[in-house]
């Protein structure tokens, strides 16, 4: 069987959440991403609140999801004609 969850804390953009899940290495990893991304763009933006900079980290994320997925797709489907 796998892991069992445990509960850790991080901090994102300042603030510190507790987070379950069953690596703790890949959820700091996970955190310090989020964290990077909102840090990135405050440092581009004049000005910002908080739940402004976390909704754009969102959707910059959001973003790259979505090109890697239909770049997966892509590449699957090019392997398939190649079969």
């Amino acid at each position: 069987m796998g892991s069992e969850p445990t509960t850790q804390s991080v901090t994102i953009f300042g603030s510190e959440y507790k987070i379950k899940g069953a690596d703790p290495d890949y959820i700091q990893t996970v955190a310090a991403y989020v964290d990077g991304k909102m840090r990135e763009l405050e440092r581009r933006l004049a000005t910002g609140t908080p739940t402004k900079i976390a909704i754009l980290a969102s959707l910059n994320i959001a973003d790259e999801l979505l090109r890697e997925r239909a770049e997966r797709v892509r590449l699957d489907k090019e392997l398939v004609e190649r079969a």
